[in-house]
Protein backbone atom coordinates (compact mmCIF):
# COMPACT_ATOMS: atom_id res chain seq x y z
CA UNK A 1 0.00 0.00 0.00
CA UNK A 2 1.31 3.42 -0.93
CA UNK A 3 1.04 6.67 1.03
CA UNK A 4 1.42 9.05 -1.88
CA UNK A 5 -0.45 8.85 -5.19
CA UNK A 6 1.01 11.22 -7.78
CA UNK A 7 -1.30 11.80 -10.73
CA UNK A 8 -1.01 13.02 -14.24
CA UNK A 9 -4.15 14.95 -15.20
CA UNK A 10 -5.19 15.04 -18.84
CA UNK A 11 -5.84 11.58 -20.22
CA UNK A 12 -5.53 10.05 -16.75
CA UNK A 13 -8.21 11.69 -14.59
CA UNK A 14 -9.67 14.08 -17.14
CA UNK A 15 -10.92 13.36 -20.64
CA UNK A 16 -10.34 16.40 -22.82
CA UNK A 17 -10.30 17.34 -26.48
CA UNK A 18 -8.95 20.62 -27.82
CA UNK A 19 -8.28 21.87 -31.33
CA UNK A 20 -5.82 24.73 -31.70
CA UNK A 21 -5.71 24.37 -35.49
CA UNK A 22 -9.30 25.18 -36.37
CA UNK A 23 -9.73 28.28 -38.50
CA UNK A 24 -12.55 29.67 -36.37
CA UNK A 25 -10.29 29.79 -33.29
CA UNK A 26 -7.78 32.10 -34.92
CA UNK A 27 -10.48 34.22 -36.53
CA UNK A 28 -12.15 34.75 -33.16
CA UNK A 29 -8.85 35.43 -31.42
CA UNK A 30 -7.91 37.97 -34.10
CA UNK A 31 -11.19 39.74 -33.37
CA UNK A 32 -10.45 39.74 -29.65
CA UNK A 33 -6.98 41.21 -30.15
CA UNK A 34 -8.45 43.82 -32.51
CA UNK A 35 -10.89 44.90 -29.79
CA UNK A 36 -7.81 45.97 -27.81
CA UNK A 37 -6.11 47.67 -30.75
CA UNK A 38 -3.78 44.80 -31.73
CA UNK A 39 -4.56 44.07 -35.37
CA UNK A 40 -3.68 40.65 -36.76
CA UNK A 41 -4.91 38.50 -39.58
CA UNK A 42 -5.83 35.03 -38.31
CA UNK A 43 -2.86 33.46 -40.09
CA UNK A 44 -0.45 36.09 -38.80
CA UNK A 45 -1.78 35.61 -35.28
CA UNK A 46 -1.27 31.85 -35.36
CA UNK A 47 2.27 32.23 -36.71
CA UNK A 48 3.13 34.88 -34.12
CA UNK A 49 1.76 32.70 -31.32
CA UNK A 50 3.98 29.76 -32.26
CA UNK A 51 7.01 31.98 -32.74
CA UNK A 52 6.56 33.55 -29.32
CA UNK A 53 5.99 30.18 -27.66
CA UNK A 54 9.34 29.03 -29.05
CA UNK A 55 11.00 32.24 -27.86
CA UNK A 56 9.51 31.88 -24.39
CA UNK A 57 10.83 28.32 -24.13
CA UNK A 58 14.34 29.63 -24.88
CA UNK A 59 14.00 32.12 -22.01
CA UNK A 60 13.55 29.42 -19.36
CA UNK A 61 16.66 29.47 -17.14
CA UNK A 62 18.72 26.32 -17.83
CA UNK A 63 19.04 25.54 -14.12
CA UNK A 64 15.30 24.89 -14.07
CA UNK A 65 15.40 21.81 -16.27
CA UNK A 66 17.51 18.88 -17.39
CA UNK A 67 15.82 17.99 -20.66
CA UNK A 68 12.39 19.64 -20.91
CA UNK A 69 11.94 23.40 -20.42
CA UNK A 70 8.41 24.71 -19.91
CA UNK A 71 7.32 28.31 -20.59
CA UNK A 72 4.56 30.36 -19.00
CA UNK A 73 1.97 30.95 -21.69
CA UNK A 74 0.62 34.18 -20.22
CA UNK A 75 3.82 35.94 -21.26
CA UNK A 76 3.22 34.76 -24.82
CA UNK A 77 -0.19 36.45 -24.89
CA UNK A 78 1.25 39.58 -23.33
CA UNK A 79 3.96 39.69 -26.00
CA UNK A 80 1.38 39.18 -28.73
CA UNK A 81 -0.13 42.51 -27.72
CA UNK A 82 3.26 44.22 -27.51
CA UNK A 83 4.14 43.03 -31.01
CA UNK A 84 1.42 45.39 -32.20
CA UNK A 85 2.37 48.27 -29.92
CA UNK A 86 -0.30 47.58 -27.30
CA UNK A 87 0.69 47.54 -23.64
CA UNK A 88 -1.18 44.72 -21.96
CA UNK A 89 -1.04 44.15 -18.22
CA UNK A 90 -0.89 40.64 -16.85
CA UNK A 91 -4.63 40.39 -16.01
CA UNK A 92 -5.45 41.12 -19.66
CA UNK A 93 -2.85 38.62 -20.86
CA UNK A 94 -4.24 35.92 -18.57
CA UNK A 95 -7.84 36.67 -19.56
CA UNK A 96 -6.88 36.46 -23.23
CA UNK A 97 -5.14 33.15 -22.62
CA UNK A 98 -8.18 31.75 -20.85
CA UNK A 99 -10.37 32.86 -23.74
CA UNK A 100 -8.03 31.10 -26.15
CA UNK A 101 -8.35 27.91 -24.13
CA UNK A 102 -12.13 28.14 -23.93
CA UNK A 103 -12.44 28.66 -27.69
CA UNK A 104 -10.15 25.72 -28.46
CA UNK A 105 -11.97 23.35 -26.11
CA UNK A 106 -14.28 20.71 -27.56
CA UNK A 107 -15.13 19.10 -24.23
CA UNK A 108 -13.71 18.36 -20.80
CA UNK A 109 -14.97 15.90 -18.20
CA UNK A 110 -13.84 13.52 -15.50
CA UNK A 111 -13.48 9.88 -16.39
CA UNK A 112 -16.00 7.64 -14.68
CA UNK A 113 -14.64 6.42 -11.36
CA UNK A 114 -12.38 9.38 -10.58
CA UNK A 115 -14.31 10.57 -7.48
CA UNK A 116 -14.37 7.00 -6.23
CA UNK A 117 -10.61 6.72 -6.77
CA UNK A 118 -10.01 9.78 -4.59
CA UNK A 119 -12.39 8.33 -2.00
CA UNK A 120 -10.42 5.07 -1.95
CA UNK A 121 -7.11 6.88 -1.49
CA UNK A 122 -8.50 8.88 1.42
CA UNK A 123 -10.13 5.79 2.96
CA UNK A 124 -6.74 4.06 2.99
CA UNK A 125 -4.97 7.02 4.58
CA UNK A 126 -3.21 8.16 1.43
CA UNK A 127 -2.69 11.54 -0.17
CA UNK A 128 -3.16 12.53 -3.80
CA UNK A 129 -0.79 14.89 -5.60
CA UNK A 130 -0.97 16.37 -9.06
CA UNK A 131 2.08 16.56 -11.33
CA UNK A 132 0.88 17.94 -14.64
CA UNK A 133 2.48 19.12 -17.85
CA UNK A 134 0.18 22.08 -18.28
CA UNK A 135 -0.35 25.80 -18.03
CA UNK A 136 -1.56 27.15 -14.69
CA UNK A 137 -3.92 29.67 -16.33
CA UNK A 138 -5.69 26.81 -18.14
CA UNK A 139 -5.46 23.95 -15.68
CA UNK A 140 -6.35 25.47 -12.32
CA UNK A 141 -9.73 26.82 -13.53
CA UNK A 142 -10.45 23.49 -15.22
CA UNK A 143 -9.79 21.30 -12.18
CA UNK A 144 -11.72 23.70 -9.97
CA UNK A 145 -14.61 23.52 -12.44
CA UNK A 146 -14.46 19.72 -12.33
CA UNK A 147 -14.51 19.73 -8.52
CA UNK A 148 -11.20 17.96 -7.91
CA UNK A 149 -8.80 20.78 -7.02
CA UNK A 150 -9.29 20.25 -3.30
CA UNK A 151 -8.85 16.49 -3.60
CA UNK A 152 -5.10 17.03 -4.05
CA UNK A 153 -2.77 17.66 -1.15
CA UNK A 154 -0.61 19.65 -3.57
CA UNK A 155 -0.79 20.71 -7.21
CA UNK A 156 2.41 21.09 -9.25
CA UNK A 157 2.05 22.44 -12.77
CA UNK A 158 4.95 22.53 -15.18
CA UNK A 159 4.47 26.15 -16.25
CA UNK A 160 5.11 27.26 -12.66
CA UNK A 161 8.32 25.28 -12.36
CA UNK A 162 10.04 25.78 -15.73
CA UNK A 163 10.32 22.06 -16.41
CA UNK A 164 8.02 19.26 -17.46
CA UNK A 165 7.77 15.49 -17.37
CA UNK A 166 9.70 13.32 -18.12
CA UNK A 167 12.39 15.67 -16.82
CA UNK A 168 13.73 14.14 -13.61
CA UNK A 169 13.92 17.65 -12.10
CA UNK A 170 10.12 17.86 -12.12
CA UNK A 171 9.85 14.57 -10.24
CA UNK A 172 12.54 15.63 -7.78
CA UNK A 173 10.60 18.83 -7.12
CA UNK A 174 7.52 17.07 -5.83
CA UNK A 175 9.51 14.48 -3.86
CA UNK A 176 11.76 17.08 -2.21
CA UNK A 177 9.21 19.85 -1.70
CA UNK A 178 6.76 17.60 0.14
CA UNK A 179 9.32 15.20 1.63
CA UNK A 180 7.84 12.18 -0.13
CA UNK A 181 9.58 8.83 0.18
CA UNK A 182 9.83 7.34 -3.33
CA UNK A 183 9.31 3.88 -1.87
CA UNK A 184 5.95 5.00 -0.48
CA UNK A 185 4.89 6.80 -3.66
CA UNK A 186 3.40 5.80 -7.01
CA UNK A 187 2.95 7.72 -10.25
CA UNK A 188 -0.29 7.17 -12.14
CA UNK A 189 -0.48 8.32 -15.74
CA UNK A 190 -1.49 7.56 -19.29
CA UNK A 191 1.74 8.45 -21.13
CA UNK A 192 4.37 5.70 -21.31
CA UNK A 193 7.19 8.22 -21.77
CA UNK A 194 6.43 11.29 -19.65
CA UNK A 195 4.60 9.52 -16.81
CA UNK A 196 6.06 6.01 -16.75
CA UNK A 197 9.61 6.30 -18.03
CA UNK A 198 10.02 9.62 -16.24
CA UNK A 199 8.85 8.34 -12.87
CA UNK A 200 10.88 5.15 -13.29
CA UNK A 201 14.02 7.26 -13.76
CA UNK A 202 13.11 9.10 -10.55
CA UNK A 203 12.89 5.83 -8.61
CA UNK A 204 9.10 5.61 -8.40
CA UNK A 205 6.71 2.74 -8.96
CA UNK A 206 4.03 3.53 -11.50
CA UNK A 207 0.64 2.54 -12.80
CA UNK A 208 0.01 2.99 -16.50
CA UNK A 209 -3.58 3.51 -17.64
CA UNK A 210 -4.17 3.40 -21.38
CA UNK A 211 -6.92 5.78 -22.47
CA UNK A 212 -8.21 7.01 -25.79
CA UNK A 213 -5.78 9.94 -25.81
CA UNK A 214 -2.72 8.00 -24.67
CA UNK A 215 0.23 8.26 -27.05
CA UNK A 216 1.03 5.04 -28.87
CA UNK A 217 3.57 3.03 -26.90
CA UNK A 218 6.74 3.16 -28.96
CA UNK A 219 9.29 2.26 -26.31
CA UNK A 220 9.72 0.70 -22.89
CA UNK A 221 6.80 1.09 -20.49
CA UNK A 222 8.30 0.02 -17.15
CA UNK A 223 5.10 0.30 -15.12
CA UNK A 224 4.61 -1.95 -12.11
CA UNK A 225 0.90 -2.05 -12.91
CA UNK A 226 -0.97 -1.65 -16.19
CA UNK A 227 -4.65 -0.99 -16.84
CA UNK A 228 -5.01 -1.22 -20.59
CA UNK A 229 -8.77 -0.71 -20.87
CA UNK A 230 -8.86 2.86 -19.55
CA UNK A 231 -11.22 1.86 -16.73
CA UNK A 232 -10.60 3.90 -13.58
CA UNK A 233 -12.57 1.37 -11.53
CA UNK A 234 -9.94 -1.19 -12.51
CA UNK A 235 -7.29 1.21 -11.22
CA UNK A 236 -9.08 1.17 -7.87
CA UNK A 237 -9.16 -2.64 -7.86
CA UNK A 238 -5.50 -2.84 -8.82
CA UNK A 239 -4.36 -0.50 -6.09
CA UNK A 240 -6.74 -1.41 -3.30
CA UNK A 241 -8.18 -4.83 -4.11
Amino acid sequence: MYKNYIFDLYGTLVDIRTNENKVSLWKNMANIFAMHGAYYTPTELKETYQKLVDEQIKKVPPEKYTTTPEPQIEYVFQNMFSQKGVEADMPLAIATGKTFRALSLKFIRLYDGVPELFDAIEAHGGNAYLLSNAQRIFTEPEIRRLGIYDRFKAVLISSDEGCAKPDINFYKLILDRYDLDPKESIMIGNDYRTDIQGSHNAGLDSLYIHTAISPKIAGDCPAKYKVMNGNVYDVIKTLFG
